[in-house]
């Protein structure tokens, strides 16, 4: 039996929606309306907050896993894989969200303009499932007249939205702003577990970094000093021997065997593979069959 592996989406460059607000050309907040059940695996390239109007939007990372129904909402960190499963209202079919992206530099922002330094959680937090109140319900629903026209949007307003939202999350719940402040508290990982965890995901060295800890350069040395190889060349070896295997053993297709080792294009897949083992992976495949 073939078996069949997707494509990771990254999130907002992949982001399917009616609605997006951008500044500098980068999406920062998306609303979705659909009916139809969807599932799936995305890549959060930035810190998300995600509303649920109408409908159940669930999302799995790791051992956890949030159930965002109508009128709540969840704080996700950057930098992860996540399985989701959205589905529309059991009456209406109606699935109706909004997600914000939150960048780092945003995040610093708020952060000076609220004085909230002396503030940050001496535990950790863990991230939860939370109501969304009045006052976040009239927010949300001043953003709606915006995706109208959004090109008529400027950069400057929208980022005024989105530090309007954070002081409403300020107000709303503290939880909830202590799970935002350690955002920009995480203490460093252990180099080995992340990599391991995220190998086979289409992320990059500066992701690797980040969910480390640790700066671009500092996590390079450590790595090399670990792995005894730099960074890249380790990382895409390790990718084309699992490809290898899965093209030998599994009968997944060359697309198939790309997308799931955290490769993002076939046709630099098959060269790159080429050269290392001196054969395209469509032979591999055919050696399988």
């Amino acid at each position: 039996m073939r078996a069949f592996v997707k494509k990771i989406a990254k999130a907002p460059k992949d982001l399917v929606s009616i609605g997006l607000l951008k500044i500098k050309g980068l999406t920062v907040i998306g609303s979705c309306i659909h009916s139809d059940v969807n599932v799936g695996n995305i890549y959060l390239q930035d810190h998300v907050i995600l509303f649920v109007q109408e409908g159940q939007y669930k999302v799995r990372y790791g051992d956890q896993e949030y159930v965002v129904n109508k009128n709540e909402m969840v704080l996700l960190q950057k930098a992860i894989v996540i399985e989701y499963e959205k589905r529309g209202e059991s009456d209406s079919g109606l699935l109706d969200y909004m997600m914000f992206f939150l960048k780092d530099e945003l995040i610093d922002e708020f952060i000076k303009m609220s004085n909230l330094m002396p503030s940050y959680p001496a535990v950790v937090v863990p991230a939860t499932v939370n109501p969304v109140n009045d006052r976040l319900k009239c927010y949300i629903a001043s953003l709606k007249p915006y995706f109208n026209e959004p090109e008529k949007i400027g950069d400057e307003l929208v980022k005024l939205k989105l530090l309007e939202l954070l002081y409403d999350i300020l107000d709303a719940d503290e939880k909830l702003l202590y799970q935002l402040l350690q955002l920009k508290r995480k203490e460093p990982s252990s180099i080995v577990e992340v990599v391991e965890k995220n190998l086979m995901n289409p992320i990059s060295l500066n992701d690797l970094a980040y969910l480390s800890g640790r700066s671009l350069s500092t996590f390079k040395r450590e790595f090399k000093a670990i792995y005894n190889e730099p960074t890249f060349q380790w990382i895409r070896n390790r990718r084309l021997e699992k490809a290898k295997e899965l093209l030998s053993y599994s009968g997944l297709s060359v697309t198939d065997a790309c997308f799931s080792t955290g490769f993002e294009n076939v046709a630099h897949f098959s060269k790159i593979f080429k050269i290392k083992y001196g054969v395209p992976p469509s032979e591999i495949r055919q050696s399988f069959k």
